[in-house]
């Protein structure tokens, strides 16, 4: 037992090496029923989006908001990323009245809890559709809660008649705004085509956010925090093929580059 023990160490020790030399990038969950039970969740687009450019993505269940658990879970992480998800932030959190039949409160609570500690500890942040709303809601912003009745919006709603891979085809195209984030991860790209899947939309910012990009019909498709060194919401999705799109990669690499950098600084202190 004592030799096979030794021999194994001996032959994982640098392939555990390897792994936990990549930054650690917090993944929050969604919770959905499913035959009956609780439970949470987690496309593996997202943790393959955060694997492909480096990254060790680590789910985060909604119970690590518990302030003991929360406080425990800071110091382990190294970037946040904010999914996408069929549900939304709930409005009384952004002064309206009303629920949302798809809320998620769980997840309301813990990911706005990882963007203020995001601001504050200047960990790097990602956050994509409704993870963008989120960073929003969190600022001090509102959301439109139903695009689809302000006839100045185009739809943005993908048709859920077709295909996955049609969903997620480029829909609409967006405008970077200049001197932003995104203008210095794109370097040259004023415009380029983005896919479209959410209802719900940013509707004022609070002052803590820039606009990054827009949409040819004015809406705010991308969002970065002030004096930070990662922190970007887009509202469409990158994940999605990550790989096979070089305006996504060069997103999710310009993140996973703050991380490293992140846990660089942590472990020279």
């Amino acid at each position: 037992m004592e030799s096979f023990g030794n021999n194994f160490f001996q032959n994982v020790r640098p392939i555990m090496g390897n792994i936990f030399d990549k930054p650690v990038i917090g993944v929050v969950m969604c919770r959905n029923r499913i035959k009956g039970h609780e439970t949470q969740t987690l496309q593996e687009k997202y943790l393959n989006a955060v694997l492909n450019v480096g990254g060790l993505p680590i789910a985060l269940p909604h119970a690590l908001a518990e302030p003991e658990l929360f406080a425990a879970l800071l110091p382990k992480l190294d970037g946040i990323f904010l999914p996408g998800s069929p549900s939304n932030v709930q409005p009384h959190l952004y002064g309206e009245n009303g629920d949302e039949p798809d809320a998620d409160p769980g997840r309301d609570q813990l990911s706005i809890a990882l963007i203020n500690a995001a601001l504050e500890r200047r960990i790097p942040l990602f956050a994509i559709c409704r993870g963008m709303q989120e960073m929003v809601v969190a600022t001090g912003g509102t959301l439109y809660r139903r695009l689809c009745d302000h006839s100045q919006f185009l739809e943005h709603r993908e048709d859920a008649e077709l295909p996955v891979e049609q969903q997620y085809a480029p829909s609409h195209e967006v405008q970077v705004q200049e001197g932003g984030l995104l203008s210095a991860l794109l370097p040259g790209c004023s415009t380029f085509w983005v896919n479209s899947l959410h209802g719900q939309g940013a509707k004022t910012l609070g002052s803590q956010l820039r606009v990054e990009a827009r949409s040819q019909d004015g809406l705010v498709e991308a969002v970065s925090v002030h004096d930070h060194p990662y922190a970007l919401g887009v509202q469409w999705h990158p994940e999605w093929n990550s790989s096979e799109y070089a305006l996504s990669r060069l997103l999710l690499e310009g993140f996973i580059t703050a991380c490293q950098n992140y846990l660089a600084e942590k472990q020279r202190l």
